[in-house]
């Protein structure tokens, strides 16, 4: 239906998965190896493939976790290596396409995975010999299909950023009838990502015009979208709105996050198990509070620029209308809820300051900062 050609090739519209054996072609990719979990799996998404493309993969990794994981990179890049793979195929949310990208950077360089961490210097040591993937979205939130990074935990506990252009798929297939049978709470979930996506690079500080631009309209479409996707699960409009959401957020924060993804992150990489869309969603109000008088965001009017997205009046209170959303949605509006306790809060501030996302907020966070941040969130 659309091939829109920013920052790698998208395909995009209903049954656009048709589409996938020529972008392995194009990619010359001809031993694909899948990677995904077992609830996409369960639910067929492999025999779409299969039926698109018209072959079987050399093999398929199925045990990709909640939040992809060091250990579960390796065991995926062996079982790449021993198929002989050439390319990857990663099928479902975020966790799935982050995981593949990990894998296209380990099966073709040595050493372990935090060596290529951002954080660890890794962005020089990622080379053009990473293998090629191609991202095919189950769900809209993460919008990794155009990214150019991978978070992944490490076994010391890190939630860690790869981060290079390499990363970014040769090609991302997102196709709306892929989310349908995302269930109300994952809807609910991983559209607050990508709304937290769109809000949080159009604050970061540094200039990229066209990344404001696509983050607006992202915003846009994703929080006048949300409520409808997740209370009429059928609805192709509002679905296609939040996929093509997901996928423009993610465009645009090739500009940079902030503080809302560098707690989320070291939340998460403390405890896996918590959602990274709903901590994002539970983080945003206190965040938004905090940035509203950098002073990018007081020069350049950025709150009234939301709110004019958000369909909101230029004085709203940002924040409160998060959480009415998120409460709305059916989704925690506390951390009490998700049974996270302040003892957790040294080692979250912690991970929080050594995070790519927090370099990149608008306004310099302290320890005291990020202190006041999860005291307004529990």
């Amino acid at each position: 239906m659309s091939l829109i050609n920013y920052v790698t090739r998208v395909q995009f519209g209903y049954g656009e998965i048709a589409t996938l054996k020529d972008e392995l072609a194009l990619a010359g990719i001809t031993r694909p190896v899948i990677v995904t979990d077992k609830g996409v799996r369960a639910l067929g998404m492999l025999e779409r493939s299969e039926a698109a493309t018209g072959f079987t993969p050399v093999a398929v990794f199925d045990e990709t976790p909640g939040n992809p994981t060091e250990a579960s990179a390796v065991k995926a890049t062996a079982l790449f290596r021993e198929a002989d793979g050439d390319g990857v195929i990663a099928i479902g949310g975020g966790s799935a396409l982050d995981l593949a990208k990990a894998v296209a950077v380990m099966a073709a360089h040595e050493g372990p995975l935090k060596t290529y961490a951002v954080i660890e210097g890794g962005l020089a040591k990622i080379t053009p010999r990473t293998f090629p993937t191609i991202a095919v979205p189950t769900t809209a939130g993460t919008g990794s299909e155009v990214g150019r990074a991978a978070i992944i935990i490490l076994e010391d506990g890190r939630k860690v950023g790869l981060l290079s252009p390499y990363l970014v798929p040769r090609a991302a297939i997102v196709d709306p009838e892929l989310t349908l049978s995302l269930p109300p709470v994952l809807t609910a979930a991983t559209g607050m990502d990508a709304i937290s996506h769109c809000i949080e690079t159009y604050l970061a500080p540094s200039f990229n015009p066209p990344a404001d631009g696509i983050a607006l309209e992202g915003l846009r479409r994703g929080w006048a979208n949300i409520r409808l996707a997740v209370d009429a699960p059928d609805n192709r409009d509002a679905r296609a709105n939040m996929a093509i959401a997901a996928t423009m957020g993610a465009m645009a924060f090739q500009k940079g996050l902030g503080c809302v993804h560098s707690l989320s992150h070291s939340l998460g990489g403390i405890n896996p198990k918590l959602h990274h869309g709903t901590l994002n969603a539970i983080f945003m109000p206190p965040v938004l509070a905090f940035n509203r008088d950098a002073k990018s965001s007081v020069d350049e009017g950025k709150y009234a620029r939301l709110a004019s997205a958000m369909g909101l009046a230029a004085d709203a209170d940002l924040g409160a209308a998060v959480e009415e959303m998120t409460r709305a949605i059916g989704l925690p509006t506390r951390l009490s809820e998700l049974g996270v306790t302040s003892d957790l809060f040294d080692r979250v501030i912690t991970g929080a300051l050594a995070d790519h996302s927090h370099l990149t907020n608008p306004r310099e966070a302290t320890a005291e900062d990020y202190e006041t941040m999860l005291q307004a969130a529990l």
